[in-house]
């Protein structure tokens, strides 16, 4: 099927598997109304359209500022236990809506823990409140598997405690770790003690890198810290002359390294130009295991559909090059091989095959 075949409402049915997505950045508009209402949190608009329009101008400013300032705001209606509760459920609703069968959320529990609530109770909570999501999903005949990352902020010093709480989860819903944050000046080796606690305990992780920061980023991340993905790592190719790859871009590749690529927050990040000129493209043409991802659904005011849309208008890409991606990002997921087998063989697949 070519790519001028490929139209929005096929894209939306097309089976869809995200590996990177934050929770306190895809809540609903509404959703963050009604709560700022209930815990008395002035918003810059109380009207849902405007307001999503304020996130997307705020994080499309090239102002940093106004961008970390639109996660204040979710992040004020989200310390409460019904809070998580129902952004975890709608999150799950909302991923299903959109063709999703297999995703991975990450949120730092630390960063919801203003209301009272402790780290654990949050990570009880948000579990709770996705179950209750995939719960409601099968039964409209829309199945979605749903596995959590824990973060810990990078910046601060409670990145050992989530990952002691991954270790502690991990047969509750929780399948692996990640560090988020400022990436430029901290360094993920600075929390070496911590990717050392889960390598002991067998739980994987991935880092974000090769963002904000480039080769040393990444180069960190996989060699010193062992991650097993990398968070977006779009600054890859700065290790790539005219196709030609270099020691770390080839460890990447050559081990099947996943990257974690979201084009419309690398474009309002600065890490990237175009869509059209984004990384992924030439890197998927390399022959690396990139997947897609949304980053924050509300902050850059996407969805998995839209990206994908995006790629096949902006940057030629066919159905083949969608359903790779998304092959690539199952194979690559944090739950057991027979789980990422039965993903791929009876539910990817078939349904690109139908379509």
């Amino acid at each position: 099927m070519s790519s001028t075949r490929i139209d929005a409402d096929v894209i939306r049915r097309l089976p869809k598997a995200v590996l990177h997505d934050h929770l306190d950045g895809g809540l609903r508009p509404a959703t963050v109304v009604e709560l700022a209402r209930e815990v008395g949190h002035t918003l810059p608009t109380t009207d849902p359209d405007e307001l999503a329009a304020w996130y997307y101008e705020a994080a499309n400013s090239g102002d940093l500022v106004r961008y970390i300032a639109t996660f204040e705001h979710t992040l004020a209606v989200m310390q409460t236990r019904e809070g998580l509760l129902r952004t975890a459920e709608e999150y799950v609703l909302d991923l299903a809506a959109d063709g999703v069968v297999y995703g991975e959320v990450r949120y730092a529990p630390e960063l919801n823990t203003n209301g009272g609530l402790t780290m654990r109770e949050v990570v009880e909570t948000v579990q709770e409140g996705l179950a209750a999501g995939m719960a409601k999903a099968a039964a409209a005949g829309t199945p979605v598997r749903v596995g959590t990352l824990l973060c810990g902020m990078r910046m601060f010093d409670r990145v050992q405690e989530a990952a002691e709480l991954a270790v502690a989860y991990r047969d509750a819903g929780v399948v692996g770790f990640d560090i988020a944050g400022a990436e430029d000046g901290f360094p993920p080796a600075d929390h070496l003690a911590a990717f050392e606690h889960l390598r002991r305990e067998s739980v994987p992780f991935t880092i974000h890198a090769g963002e904000a920061h480039g080769l040393p980023s990444i180069h960190q991340a996989l060699q010193v810290c062992g991650a097993q993905r990398v968070g977006h790592g779009v600054r890859i190719t700065e290790d790539i002359v005219d196709g030609k790859l270099g020691r770390l871009a080839s460890w990447v590749r050559d081990r099947r390294i996943a990257l974690e690529m979201c084009p419309t927050s690398n474009l309002q990040t600065g890490a990237a130009t175009s869509i059209a000129e984004h990384p992924i493209t030439a890197l998927k043409d390399l022959g690396f295991r990139v997947t897609l991802n949304t980053d924050n659904r509300l902050v850059s005011g996407t969805t998995m559909t839209r990206e994908m849309s995006l790629l096949v208008e902006q940057a030629g890409w066919t159905v083949e090059d969608l359903r790779t991606v998304t092959v690539n990002a199952v194979k690559s997921a944090f739950i057991p091989f027979d789980e990422r087998k039965a993903l791929i063989e009876d539910v990817v697949l078939p349904g690109y095959a139908a379509l």
